[in-house]
């Protein structure tokens, strides 16, 4: 997935930290003393931290993605669920912009960064990942971003809402909630063209049958009889279902544009704070 801008309502950017990590480049990322508003956020030049490594595993996650991870054993890497890296072939000076799609629990015990990538329609993975094959050397920028989980209290709901590749940093996050052995009642809101085109489903099908989340998903474009499921883009009769205490419900949407906009206009009228909504979106 490739985020491009997040809206935030009204808090306080973290410090990402990253220690260890060579040949730093200056780029524009929020910092952590930078003001936020819901009109965007204010920047600093700071030096992001590169590292190369190499591309230890290419799957298939979906007929249109693959989730590549990549070997950061003996890198002292940190980051917050929501936090994106650019990537790009080493030497090479052309570098696209991933979310993490594994929780820092999983990276810790693993010792790996996984991204969820869709394909291009040539089949690659994109110009700026020639080869994505094992062995493949590549340079990782980050990490960066300002997207963040609200932090809920006790008693408060976490609604996730994605739409397709956007459910790569919330299962970042859904994966770190569900470490907290008292974290909020979860509801995940998840679209797809396709029915065979939800990244992470197994895992979150199980998730739902062990009654750790609530799920929902729908389909947008397939006709086929082979999806028995919902069909149609989410709308408000999706929020309805889930949204019970408009008060106490945090929202994190990740997904197109319109989905984004749509969510932020539903919930609102159904009268979740702004401030309890985080956002990123692609494809203005």
């Amino acid at each position: 997935m490739l985020p491009t801008c997040a809206r935030l309502g009204g808090y306080e950017t973290p410090s990402a930290l990253v220690a260890g990590l060579a040949r730093p480049f200056r780029r524009a990322v929020t910092s952590p003393h930078s003001s936020v508003t819901n009109r965007g956020l204010v920047v600093d030049w700071h030096v992001v931290p590169v590292v190369t490594v190499p591309i230890i595993e290419v799957l298939t996650s979906t007929p249109r993605s693959r989730l590549v991870s990549l070997d950061v054993r003996g890198q002292r890497f940190s980051f917050e669920p929501g936090n994106a890296v650019m990537v790009g072939t080493h030497g090479h000076s052309e570098r696209r912009a991933y979310s993490i799609a594994c929780s820092p629990e999983q990276a810790a015990a693993t010792q790996r960064i996984e991204l969820l990538i869709t394909m291009e329609e040539n089949g690659s993975l994109g110009p700026n990942l020639a080869p994505a094959t094992p062995g493949t050397l590549v340079d990782v920028e980050g990490p960066i971003g300002a997207f963040k989980m609200p932090d809920v209290p006790t008693g408060g709901r976490l609604l996730f809402v994605a739409g397709g590749a956007g459910i790569a940093p919330l299962r970042s996050m859904l994966d770190h909630t569900l470490r907290r052995p008292s974290g909020p009642r979860i509801s995940l809101l998840y679209s797809a063209r396709r029915g065979d085109e939800f990244a992470f489903i197994d895992e979150l099908q199980r998730h739902a049958a062990a009654g750790r989340i609530e799920l929902h998903q729908t389909v947008t474009r397939d006709e086929s009889s082979a999806w028995s499921g919902r069909r149609g883009r989410i709308g408000r009769s999706h929020f309805e279902a889930v949204v019970h205490h408009p008060e106490r419900t945090f929202c994190v949407v990740c997904g197109p544009e319109p989905l984004v906009s749509e969510s932020v206009s539903t919930l609102a009228a159904l009268g979740v704070p702004d401030v309890q909504i985080r956002t990123e979106q692609w494809g203005k």
